[in-house]
């Protein structure tokens, strides 16, 4: 059973997310503002958080570029979940470190697509009912190592160092960096990683892939030394 952490001041929202939560198998809390969801990921350790983006004090956005900058919590996915529904509150979401975004109102079967298809990409996976915190997450797993240049994938705990620095990623960014990196010398085509990590949704087409790639490229540096476009087909590591 998933643990889901549902963060948004709005009580009636809460609780419509938690009953069919519940309903659908996954355990639920909640928190009313980012000071709150800080300290909950602390102590009980989700699988997946539901965040809104506007929440008294500390943003939505905020709270996300917290807990994705921290190596402790920045394997979490977290899910959007906003009445914002331009592009750029997209865009903006989605380079603050989100997983993905999804606009309110939403049907029940979007929302539980979603839900379902980050999880599949997640690699916290613990036995049911297991009492869990941070440190618990952080037991060391058998490894798995992918080396690409200077850069070294622990596929197993889902982290990448260059050297003794560790670069901290999110789900999407560690699945893009792990796909291109195993077909390195080859292009995959846009369309593809499309499909295979389900980005489409309701953004543009290939804008939330545009954003992702941007985003692992700024956190690897030096340009395109790892990951190079194929402009009109896709993406290749550079090899």
């Amino acid at each position: 059973m998933k643990r889901i952490l549902i963060v948004d001041d709005e009580p009636n929202i809460v609780e419509f997310l938690a009953m069919n939560l519940k309903l659908h198998g996954y355990i639920t809390e909640a928190a009313s503002d980012g000071e709150e969801a800080l300290g909950k990921v602390a102590t009980w350790s989700p699988d997946l958080i539901l965040l809104d983006q506007m929440l008294p004090g500390m943003s939505g956005m905020e709270t996300c570029m917290r807990l994705k900058s921290d190596p402790r919590t920045a394997q979490i996915p977290i899910i959007f979940v906003s009445a914002k529904s331009e592009e750029s509150d997209k865009v903006a979401g989605l380079t603050s470190g989100a997983d993905d975004y999804i606009t309110k109102p939403f049907s029940l079967r979007e929302l539980f697509a979603r839900i379902e298809a980050v999880l599949r990409r997640s690699s916290h996976v613990y036995p049911t009912g297991e009492a869990r915190s941070l440190e618990a997450a952080e037991r060391p797993a058998e490894p798995v190592m992918v080396h690409f240049k200077d850069l070294s994938l622990d596929v197993a705990r889902r982290t990448v160092r260059r050297g003794d620095e560790a670069i901290p990623l999110t789900q999407r960014e560690f699945d893009l960096l792990h796909r291109l990196v195993g077909a390195a010398g080859a292009v995959v085509a846009r369309e593809t990683l499309i499909a295979e990590f389900g980005m489409s949704g309701g953004d543009p087409e290939g804008r939330a892939l545009d954003v992702h790639i941007r985003n692992l490229r700024k956190k690897l540096g030096e340009g395109d030394a790892y990951i190079v476009t194929v402009r009109g087909v896709g993406y290749r590591a550079n090899a």
